[in-house]
């Protein structure tokens, strides 16, 4: 089977995760930049390095460390909230721009009058259940620095505002803290929670500054691109060219949102607010989000667990076995785009189903292999700072969970062969 081996120095346990722009938007299940900058800088392969490939891109971590080590990189997600926060971090905006814009901003703010801009139902018929996740009072302050950040003139400038009300427009809703998925607090401490959505929206400029600051200072010189593509079907030529990334550094979903982690339901309240498309059912477009019967699905490492799965829950196995059968689809498309002599790196997680765990890391590990590669290594490692819900539900039934995973797994390979 495939080596594994434990290694400390893969823990990153004091480290600062929120260097340069890494500091900008939460958002679940983040790869930390220290994991993407060791890899890029160990293991990148021989020869010149031209471009770096993050297939699962979320927030755009392998983006904004390509980017100071002035490597081309492309990210692909279908979230249309990962795509804007990553296009955001990767931007080298005007920062004198931006502190004139954000005095402006704050003379605004602080001369608001709450008796010139009342609660109106029809500036919030986006939001689902608006009354339910929101004061009426914080509705309309949200309402107020949405339309002062429209009225900037620089409109180059304004998506690093609205990254920062992006952030916030989940902070001060009644959706209880350390969870991705939509849980409201307890009515009990709903009198008394009372958010500041004007004081945190100053703070996270404030602080997105300073890292914008820092990325400016150590970035070198390079493209950074964000696409809309989904891998499972298949990579335009137009995109990538076959045979023209030397590195894949990335961190794909673990299963099915729907049961580990729910990037849709954490996206839902910004994708909302802003009218990205599709905002209510993104969990559905992701990996494995609809689950359908997939017969004779073949797999050596990972077959005696997939077979008690079965015979304890068919439902969930099918559940299981459509993202499997999508992951490896897309590890299939990806392989293609890959030189000869470049090299994966995967971040992944082997989560728990109905008591059985999944190793994910040994399934990565012969996909590639049936795809031209050589397995190198998998380290693995504790998970003592990474963005993940407490407890998941792997029977998927309400209140029944088990702690999530404490390690992660970083597959590395190296293509040998065109397939």
């Amino acid at each position: 089977m495939y080596k594994r081996k434990y290694s400390s120095e893969w823990d990153f346990r004091n480290s600062n995760t929120k260097e340069y722009t890494h500091c900008y938007h939460n958002y679940p299940a983040m790869m930390i930049p220290q994991i993407a900058r060791k890899l890029i800088t160990e293991f990148a392969p021989s020869k010149k390095i031209n471009l770096i490939l993050d297939p699962y891109m979320g927030s755009g971590t392998t983006l904004v460390e390509s980017s100071i080590r002035g490597i081309n990189s492309i990210g692909f997600d279908i979230n249309p909230l990962a795509r804007f926060i990553a296009e955001v971090k990767i931007s080298t905006f005007n920062v004198s721009e931006i502190k004139c814009s954000y005095l402006l901003l704050c003379y605004k703010l602080d001369n608001f009058n709450p008796n010139e801009y009342q609660y109106n139902e029809n500036d919030y018929v986006n939001i689902t259940k608006h009354e339910y996740w929101y004061s009426n009072e914080n509705l309309v302050k949200l309402k107020y620095l949405s339309t002062s950040i429209d009225d900037i003139e620089n409109k180059e400038i304004k998506p690093f505002f609205l990254l920062a009300l992006s952030e916030i427009i989940r902070e001060v809703s009644y959706t209880r803290n350390g969870e991705f998925k939509r849980y409201r607090i307890e009515k009990s401490k709903i009198p008394t929670y009372n958010p500041n959505p004007f004081l945190l929206f100053k703070n996270k400029i404030i602080r997105n500054l300073k890292g914008l600051e820092s990325f400016i200072l150590n970035r070198n010189d390079c493209n950074a691109i964000v696409l809309d593509c989904n891998s499972i079907h298949g990579i335009p030529n137009s995109i990538i060219k076959k045979n023209s990334v030397d590195m894949v550094v990335t961190s794909p979903p673990y299963g099915d949102s729907k049961t580990t982690v729910a990037y849709g339901q954490y996206s839902r309240w910004s994708s909302e607010w802003f009218n990205f498309p599709n905002a209510k059912n993104i969990d559905k477009t992701l990996m494995g989000g609809i689950p359908i019967v997939v017969d004779n699905f073949k797999t050596n490492s990972i077959y005696k667990e997939l077979e008690l799965i079965k015979n304890i829950d068919i439902k969930r196995y099918y559940e299981v076995v459509t993202f499997l059968s999508e992951y490896s689809q897309s590890i299939k498309n990806i392989s293609t785009l890959i030189r000869k002599g470049g090299r994966i790196c995967y971040v992944v997680g082997n989560r728990t189903v109905k008591k059985v765990q999944i190793p994910l890391d040994y399934f990565t590990a012969e996909i590639f292999e049936q795809n031209g590669f050589k397995h190198d290594i998998t380290y693995v490692r504790s998970i003592p700072n990474k963005r993940m819900p407490l407890k998941t539900s792997p029977t998927n039934k309400k209140g029944i969970n088990v702690s999530t995973m404490t390690e992660e797994y970083i597959v590395i390979m190296t293509k040998i062969n065109s397939k």
